[in-house]
This record gives structure tokens, C-alpha cells and sequence, in this order.
């Protein structure tokens, strides 16, 4: 698998395809995380726009071998490794920005909170509100990565189709009511208002279930055309 993901990550990175969504990012970053804002709103913000670049990575990681190398891939490695390590490597690709991202937010951003009385400030724990961040990251990534995995190949193989899927797909995950990312986000708001840093353990334990979902059954469709 190590093989396979260095390789996924060279074709990734050869194919320049990857600067469009992570530029795309780092514009929404810098115009949405201002110094000053409150951290856990700027986590939130950073974190939600996570969702649709991972399904953009993902796109770009399983469809960036010609038909005949992926082939010849499969046969020599299994069509089930070499899907995994493309959506591996897409949400790796996912993580690494979305990690910078939260380090410019708790940078930049105001650590202080209003009590429910919205009168005066409380301190957030710096330590607590990192991991509140990293956790947010990690629940949208895989959330984008779901959704990638879904509307993408074997699954949805016509481009125009996995496109239009994929931007539908991240709208919903990050509005409808139970999807993880929505969750997260919603905690950090909430945090944000009240001062009370939160740990969303049970987002980052259903996008993990999801995305897990999500790969497997493309990577066992991926076997059976394969």
C-alpha cells in the first residue's frame, strides 16, 4: 500500500490538477479568516470549506490514470488497493491544507469567548480550542471524501454527472440536518457564542463511519468492474 500511495501522490502532484481546489481554498481562506474574528467561528469557516474541496480531490485521484495504466495497476496490485490509495491520497491531499488553515485561524484569531449573557469575555483554553479545530478539519475532510467517493468512478462514471453530483453532494453535507460536517460546524458556532469549547466526538466518529462506507462500497464497485 505504501508503493500505491507514493504513487497516487506523483501522479497527483505531477498532474498540477490539485491547484485549481487547493487555490480556490486558499482565496476562501484569506477572504473569510480575518484577525480578530473569534477563533472557533474561524475554525468553522476554514473547516467547511474543506468539504467540497475533498470531493474535488477525490475526483481529480481516482480519474487520474489513463484507462490502460489503471489497468495494468489493478492487475498488478488489485483494483480495491488502488482505489483505496487514490481516495487515501485525496484526503491527504485534504488534510494538508485544511491543517494550515487552522494554524492561520488560531494564529490570527480572537481567543476569547462571550459567556451566555454575551457580557463578558471568557478565555478559551488555547490547548481545548486546537483540538476543537483539528477535529473540525478531520470531520469535514471526510465528509468531502464521502461525498468524493460517491459521485465519483466506478460510481458515477460521466464527468458532467460526477460534477454536478459531487457540488450537490458537498452543498448537502454541509445543511442537512445529521450530516457530521453540519454537526461540527454547528458545535463550533455554538462554542464561538457561549465561550464552552467543544469536542465533537460523535461528528468525528460518524464522518469516519461515513467515509468508510463511502470508499468501501466504491472500492468493491471498483473490484467488480475492475
Amino acid at each position: 500500500m505504501t508503493a500505491l500511495l507514493r504513487y497516487q501522490s506523483a501522479l497527483l502532484l505531477r498532474s498540477q490538477r490539485w491547484l485549481a481546489p487547493l487555490l480556490g481554498y486558499a482565496a476562501f481562506v484569506a477572504i473569510g479568516i480575518r484577525p480578530g474574528d473569534p477563533v472557533l467561528d474561524s475554525f468553522g469557516y476554514a473547516a467547511a470549506g474543506l468539504v467540497p474541496v475533498a470531493a474535488w480531490l477525490v475526483r481529480i485521484c481516482v480519474t487520474g490514470e489513463p484507462d490502460a495504466a489503471r489497468d495494468c495497476t489493478a492487475a498488478a496490485s488489485g483494483p480495491v488497493r488502488v482505489h483505496a490509495a487514490a481516495l487515501l491520497t485525496a484526503l491527504a491531499g485534504t488534510l494538508l491544507p485544511g491543517a494550515a488553515a487552522a494554524a492561520a485561524a488560531l494564529v490570527l484569531g480572537d481567543p476569547a469567548g462571550l459567556d451566555p449573557a454575551g457580557l463578558d469575555p471568557a478565555g478559551l483554553d488555547p490547548a481545548g480550542a486546537a483540538l476543537a479545530g483539528a477535529l473540525a478539519v478531520a470531520v469535514c475532510a471526510l465528509t468531502g471524501a464521502a461525498v468524493g467517493a460517491l459521485c465519483s468512478r466506478p460510481l458515477v462514471r460521466r464527468r458532467g454527472y460526477a460534477v454536478a453530483a459531487g457540488g450537490l453532494g458537498s452543498l448537502l453535507a454541509l445543511v442537512l440536518p445529521g450530516s457530521p460536517a453540519r454537526g461540527v460546524l454547528s458545535a463550533l458556532v455554538t462554542g464561538a457564542r457561549s465561550g464552552a469549547v467543544p469536542l465533537p466526538l460523535n461528528a468525528l466518529a460518524g464522518a469516519l463511519l461515513l467515509a468508510g462506507g463511502a470508499g468501501a462500497a466504491a472500492c468493491l464497485v471498483a473490484a467488480r468492474r475492475g
